[in-house]
C-alpha cells in the first residue's frame, strides 16, 4: 500500500466497518455513521451501530471466553500476545496508512503512534518474568503469598488522536493479564480497529476476549452499564472523562479516565537554542497539536531579555517551515477547523500578538476540501485568559511574558489540569525547581513531548486524570487485575505467638 495519501493522492473506496463480536465482524442494526477523511473531506467508512442486544451478545460471550482465557498460564497468553506484534511489525506500513487517512495525521506521525503502542505490548510480553507474585514464611510453620488474577471483562473507549496508541496502551496488558477486553474506538477514527482486531485474531486469540463495539454515547453507556464490565479506561476530554468516571464508580465499577490538558513549556534565557528551537515547535505542531502532551502556552522567562527573543524566533522559524501535508497532518473536522480560527480571531482582538498566522497557510494541492490549519504563533497573551487558560487542540501557542521563575510556576500552577509541563534550560538547578514545583504527572527536561517510556507509566493529575493509578506500566498492572493473599499453615505447633 502507498505510503502516504498526500504523496499518492490515490481515490479512495469506502470501507464498511462493523463490530466484532465473538471473533467475527458483524454488522450492527442500529443504524450507520459515516467516516470522512481529514485530509480531502472524502468518505472513506461507513460504520454500523450495534442494538442492545448486539452489546449484550458481545458481552456474553466475553464473559464466557475469559473464563478459559483467564486459566491458561500467562506465558501461554504472552505467546499469543508475541505472534500479536510479529503481525503489526509486518503491517506497519499499511496500519498507519490507515490510520493517517482517517485520524489527518502525517504518515510518520502515524507510523510512529504505532510503534509507541508496540513498546507498550513488549513491556506486556515482559510481565511473564517481572510479576512474579510473592511468597514469605511470615511465622514458623505460616507462610503469606500473593497471586495476581484478572477481573474478568474489561472496557475501555479511546479517542480520535490515536486510534491505535491509545488502545494500544491497555489491550496487550489487560489481555496479558488474563482479561476479555471490550473496545469502543472513537466514532470518528473507527477504521484502525478493523486490522487491531484482525491481527490478534491471526494471532491466535480466542473468540470473545476481544470485542469491538462501534458508536458514539449509546454504546459507550450500553458498555459502562453492563453487570459482566469489571473495569472502564478512558481518554478524551476533561468533560467526558468526569462524566465517565462518575457513572462507573457509581456501579461499583473500578474507572481510570485521563482528560484534557493546557501544557506549558517554561522557556529560560540559558536554554540551548539547538534543543529549544525545535523542541517547542515540534511540541505544538506535532499531530497538529491534536494530543494530550501538546504545548498550549510557552511561558518565557525574562522580559526583554535578548536571549529569550533569539529563542522565540528560532521557534517561529521551525515552525514557519512546516509544510501542510508532508510535515504536519490535519485537523480532524471542519468544526474544529472553524472553532480554533474563531479563538484565534478573540485572542487577536484581545490584545494578542500573531507572530505566525496559521489561518493564511495553504492546504496541499489536490487537498483544498480538507481540514487544514497551519502552525500559529501568539505573543502577548496574558495569564488568565482563553487563549492561556483553555483546551484549545489545534497548533496553536499561546505565549505569556513572565518577570521571572517564580511568576512562571504561578501560572503553571494555576490552571485546572495537570497532564505535563517541560523547561527548557542549561542549569539542572533550575530544570529541578521546575520538576518540584511544576503541578502536573509528567515533567520534561529539554523534551517537548514528555511522554515517559515503558516501563514508566502515563497519567497526569488534577483535571486531567480521574480514578487512581496510571494507564500504562508497572502502575496499570493493579488497576487491570486484584492481588488474592494466600496464608498458609500445614502443621501444629508446639510453641506459638499472634502470628501463628
Amino acid at each position: 500500500m502507498a505510503q502516504s495519501l498526500i504523496q499518492t493522492q490515490i481515490p479512495w473506496t469506502v470501507l464498511n466497518c462493523d463490530n466484532f463480536i465473538a471473533g467475527a465482524w458483524v454488522k450492527g442494526l442500529a443504524g450507520s455513521l459515516s467516516v470522512h477523511s481529514p485530509y480531502n473531506g472524502m468518505q472513506i467508512g461507513k460504520v454500523s451501530l450495534p442494538t442492545t442486544a448486539q452489546v449484550q451478545t458481545a458481552m456474553v460471550s466475553a464473559s464466557n471466553a475469559q473464563k478459559a482465557w483467564a486459566q491458561l498460564p500467562i506465558k501461554e497468553r504472552s505467546k499469543v500476545l508475541y505472534q500479536f506484534r510479529n503481525i503489526l511489525l509486518r503491517d506497519l506500513d499499511s496500519i498507519a496508512h490507515l490510520k493517517s487517512s482517517e485520524s489527518g495525521k502525517t504518515f510518520s506521525e502515524a507510523k510512529a503512534g504505532l510503534m509507541k503502542g508496540i513498546e507498550v505490548l513488549e513491556f506486556a510480553l515482559s510481565i511473564q518474568n517481572l510479576d512474579l507474585g510473592g511468597k514469605v514464611e511470615v511465622s514458623k510453620g505460616v507462610t503469606c503469598e500473593y497471586r495476581r488474577e484478572p477481573l474478568g471483562v474489561i472496557a475501555n473507549i479511546t479517542p480520535f488522536n490515536f486510534p491505535a496508541m491509545v488502545p494500544m496502551w491497555t489491550i496487550p496488558i489487560a489481555i496479558a493479564l488474563g482479561n476479555a477486553y471490550v473496545w469502543k474506538p472513537s466514532d470518528k477514527t473507527p477504521l484502525t480497529s478493523l486490522k487491531i482486531a484482525d491481527a490478534l485474531s491471526e494471532a491466535g486469540l480466542p473468540a470473545g476476549i476481544m470485542t469491538v463495539l462501534q458508536g458514539g454515547q449509546a454504546t459507550v453507556e450500553a458498555i459502562i452499564d453492563h453487570p459482566v464490565v469489571k473495569a472502564v479506561g478512558f481518554v478524551g476530554s476533561t468533560k467526558i472523562a468526569k462524566l465517565v468516571y462518575q457513572r462507573a464508580t457509581q456501579l461499583g465499577k473500578r474507572a481510570l479516565a485521563l482528560g484534557g490538558a493546557k501544557n506549558h513549556i517554561v522557556l529560560l534565557p540559558d536554554a540551548n537554542p539547538e534543543m529549544s528551537g525545535p523542541g517547542i515547535s515540534d511540541s505544538f505542531t506535532g499531530c497538529a497539536g491534536q494530543r494530550c502532551m501538546a504545548a498550549s502556552v510557552l511561558l518565557a522567562v525574562g522580559k526583554n531579555d535578548p536571549q529569550i527573543e533569539k529563542h522565540i524566533q528560532n521557534v517561529v522559524a521551525r515552525a514557519s517551515s512546516l509544510k501542510l501535508g508532508p510535515d504536519m497532518g490535519a485537523l480532524i473536522t471542519r468544526q474544529q477547523k472553524e472553532f480554533l480560527i474563531s479563538a484565534i480571531d478573540r485572542i487577536e482582538k484581545a490584545g494578542g500578538k500573531i507572530l505566525l498566522d496559521g489561518r493564511k497557510a495553504k492546504a496541499p494541492e489536490g487537498f483544498e476540501g480538507g481540514n487544514w490549519l497551519g502552525p500559529t504563533i501568539i505573543d502577548q497573551v496574558q495569564p488568565g485568559s482563553e487563549a492561556a487558560t483553555i483546551e484549545l487542540f489545534g497548533p496553536i501557542l499561546s505565549i505569556v511574558r513572565c518577570q521571572d521563575l517564580s511568576e512562571a510556576m504561578r501560572i503553571e500552577n494555576s490552571v485546572e489540569y495537570g497532564n505535563a509541563c517541560s523547561v527548557f534550560t542549561s542549569s539542572g538547578a533550575l530544570a529541578e525547581r521546575v520538576s518540584r514545583e511544576a503541578s502536573t504527572g509528567m515533567v520534561g527536561i529539554n523534551v517537548g513531548v514528555p511522554v515517559p517510556r515503558e516501563p514508566f507509566s502515563f497519567g497526569g493529575t488534577n483535571a486531567s486524570k480521574f480514578g487512581h493509578g496510571d494507564i500504562t506500566g508497572h502502575q496499570s498492572l493493579d488497576f487491570w487485575s486484584s492481588i488474592k493473599k494466600i496464608t498458609t499453615k500445614w502443621e501444629a505447633q508446639t510453641d506459638s505467638n499472634w502470628m501463628s
